[in-house]
């Protein structure tokens, strides 16, 4: 077991991710300071968030909820990232790769999701 949130992978990427994110969205339209550029980033982060409050949890019950959580906000990002692809505001490649890096992680969340419902 980890003793800290920070030495679970899952975790580690989806830290990495919301920094990624933020990267990507760095470049915005002022115009969406408080639109597309809030709210990818406050999506992406709370994945990380979600996983880190989930681990200091102490039921299963309880830990699985909040990496469900997580997993809503992985989609929620997703979507953003589609969106932003449509109106051409990001770069087919790192938005694709960002996309298909979300699908990842929610496979891992699935999995822990599952072992934790058990």
């Amino acid at each position: 077991m980890y003793s800290s949130f920070i030495e679970m992978p899952v975790w580690q990427k989806s830290n990495q991710l919301s920094i990624d994110v933020f990267y990507l969205t760095i470049n915005l339209p002022k115009a969406e300071d408080y639109g597309l550029t809030s709210q990818i980033r406050r999506s992406s982060n709370s994945v990380a968030a979600n996983i880190a409050e989930g681990f200091g949890r102490r039921t299963k019950k309880d830990k699985a909820c909040l990496y469900v959580v997580a997993r809503g906000s992985a989609f929620e990002t997703q979507n953003h990232l589609i969106y932003g692809l449509k109106v051409e505001y990001f770069n087919k490649n790192e938005a694709d790769q960002l996309i298909q890096a979300y699908n990842n992680l929610i496979y891992e969340l699935n999995k822990i999701i599952r072992s934790l419902n058990e």
